[in-house]
């Protein structure tokens, strides 16, 4: 490598956005998997296939507020002619000891209550007069009221099938039977099943740790007074808030001065909470590339950072390497806001989901109808254009000019339009493929 340049290839030499982006991934290896609790595995990414242990649900129990009873008993049941049933006691949600329905007997029952032994159905309490010989009318007052006395009667008003709202045991999923399987991500839904079989931990890859940091001496924070010559970092808080839509918890640093030795000492201290770095900024040709001149420098122990032109628009410079003694990756992003974010896109994004083994580590990709003609997009390279698509109709409008410093237009798009380096203009209505983002 040449050590001035941080080129261990030809220092001539354009990369294209696909030979960049395969070097990246090359050398991200998947975290090893590790056992968290489920409130932090959400987001993560399941490497055991998981089994039932227990039935769902593990025994009879009612769907709705009523009365459970024989079926046999309320057959001949009817709005004019109910049937009067012996009320032997209450059964709750978690009731231990049940009572055992006999002929001529039914037991008040509770939504999500077992099912007592001897009966076959739940009456709704709507269909009964609650115990309160006042008809159907009464029934959700009195459901309300106190336990219902042993011995007290209860009108069923009309007849029920077998198994009528009964949630039978395993009607969910059987014991023994698969739950998820290993490469499942975990969301709202998987966590609630696992707890529902009692699983307290589980066995994923984690959420990458990504340290986002930016570069300059111009960068003030956002809510502090503007000096000459000074601009908000806007960089830190927008790769921040990508690392966290990508899935991985982020740290951000914030703006880092314009020189070396405070850099390098910043990488340093985020080495041990880093899975990968992100740095925007420093990266071109000018004297004060700070980035560039202290990674191009490492050497044995400390890592290899490469600095690279590609042959893209917005995000020509670019740079990658893995530093510190246990390798971390490092992707180095122009300052640029527009030029950082759509290299986060095409580059940081897929390194994250593939360190975390989430499955489309790639944003999705639509062809599209441009409502706009696309004029002078720079031949031999290719360019990511801002734009507003549209779903329902196919069609993507373009936001913005093609400036990399237009970071209103950024704000307004949910598409990135792709101009492919052998095509220098788009005519209205032409056809182009669009990166979907979000």
């Amino acid at each position: 490598m040449n050590p001035a340049t941080g080129q261990t290839s030809h220092p001539d030499r354009v990369w294209s956005v696909a030979e960049h982006l395969d070097d990246v991934l090359s050398k991200i290896e998947p975290l090893d998997p590790i056992e968290l609790q489920l409130p932090d595995a959400q987001g993560c990414v399941l490497v055991e296939d998981i089994t039932v242990p227990v039935a769902l649900p593990p025994f009879d129990n009612s769907s709705m507020d009523g009365y459970a009873v024989r079926v046999a008993d309320v057959a001949g049941a009817a709005e004019g002619a109910p049937v009067a049933l012996t009320v032997i006691g209450d059964v709750a949600a978690g009731s231990g000891e049940l009572p055992e329905v006999g002929p001529g007997q039914a037991a008040r029952i509770m939504t999500g209550a077992p099912v007592p032994p001897g009966a076959d159905a739940v009456v709704p309490v709507e269909w009964t007069d609650g115990g309160t010989g006042e008809g159907p009318a009464a029934t959700m007052r009195a459901h309300s009221a106190a336990p219902q006395d042993a011995g007290g009667e209860v009108l069923v008003h009309r007849p029920v099938a077998a198994g009528a709202h009964i949630r039978a045991r395993g009607s969910d999923v059987g014991a023994g039977e698969p739950a998820l399987a290993a490469g499942t991500v975990l969301g709202p839904s998987q966590i609630g099943l696992l707890a529902a079989i009692g699983r307290g931990t589980v066995r994923v890859r984690p959420r990458a740790r990504v340290v986002v940091m930016s570069t300059g001496s111009e960068l003030v924070q956002p809510g502090e007074a503007l000096g000459p010559g000074q601009i908000y970092d806007s960089n830190s808080f927008q790769l921040t808030a990508a690392a966290r839509a990508a899935g991985a918890i982020a740290y951000r640093v914030g703006a880092v001065a314009d020189d070396a030795e405070t850099l390098r000492s910043t990488l340093e201290d985020q080495l041990i909470r880093a899975d990968i770095l992100v740095t925007s900024g420093g990266v071109s040709v000018g004297a004060y590339d700070v980035v560039k001149e202290t990674l191009a420098g490492l050497s044995g122990e400390e890592g290899q950072v490469e600095f690279r032109k590609l042959a893209m628009q917005p995000g020509k410079p670019q740079g990658f390497g893995l530093i510190g003694p246990d390798r971390i990756p490092l992707l180095a992003l122009p300052g640029n806001p527009v030029s950082s974010y759509v290299s986060f896109e095409l580059f940081v994004r897929p390194a994250i989901r593939a360190l975390m083994g989430l499955p489309g580590i790639h944003r999705p990709t639509t062809p599209a109808r441009c409502t706009d003609a696309i004029a002078s997009s720079p031949k031999g390279k290719r360019q990511f254009l801002r734009g507003s698509y549209d779903p329902d109709a196919g069609t993507v409008t373009p936001v913005g000019g093609a400036g990399s410093h237009l970071i209103k237009a950024m704000a307004h798009a949910n598409a990135l339009i792709i101009v492919p380096e052998d095509v220098t203009e788009v005519a209205e209505g032409g056809a182009v493929d669009v990166v979907l983002l979000g």
